[in-house]
């Protein structure tokens, strides 16, 4: 009966778990040993990246909540093309843009033939925005949820969208952890099932 039960529970397996490649080690199922499933997306994230204890309580760049068009895919080596951010679906040009967190404005201005604004929150963390038309200036303070600029079009060939891309340090991360969980399902061990 046991070795069932087993087999339902690794069938039930959530897609992001299953479809990783890498077994789960069966004794790790039975005893309830925490399992480390990689997620796409996040295999070099730094330790507080989609964890326990990680930030969601960031609030997403544009409301409503936006469709995420296009994910975030880093390089495996800083030098090769790779995405380093999320599109987010706008509902259209001139849509709001809003920070996700507080910060001070650390640059408004081109980056090679976009408008970018880039908010540093503290804690070595950076979001930055394009294409965003913005009256902002580099040193302005502003709060969680304030208006930043407004969405132009550009960026994605068939919708308005907004390219938001997080950098920790040195390191471009998934902004998608600051506003999901995006910590992997594990299956619990059922209780004894004599």
């Amino acid at each position: 009966m046991k070795s069932s039960v087993l087999l339902a529970a690794f069938l039930l397996l959530p897609a992001s778990i299953a479809s990783a490649g890498q077994g789960i080690p069966l004794a790790s199922i039975t005893t309830g040993t925490p399992v480390k499933a990689p997620v796409p997306g996040q295999a070099d994230l730094p330790a507080s990246a989609g964890r326990p204890g990680a930030r969601t309580t960031w609030q997403w760049p544009l409301a409503p909540r936006p469709p995420v068009l296009r994910s975030f895919d880093p390089p495996p080596k800083p030098w090769l093309s790779g995405h380093r951010g999320v599109d987010l679906g706008a509902a259209g040009a001139g849509a709001g843009v809003h920070s996700p967190e507080a910060g001070t404005v650390t640059f408004v201005g081109m980056v090679v033939d976009r408008p970018v604004i880039t908010i540093d929150h503290g804690g070595g963390l950076r979001s930055s925005f394009e294409p965003v038309e913005s009256t902002l200036s580099v040193g302005a303070a502003v709060a969680r949820g304030e208006e930043i600029g407004t969405v132009l079009a550009g960026h994605c060939p068939a919708a308005a969208c907004l390219h938001w891309g997080v950098r920790e340090g040195e390191e471009y991360v998934n902004p998608l952890q600051f506003v999901l969980d995006l910590r992997p399902s594990i299956l619990l061990p059922l209780g004894d099932s004599r």
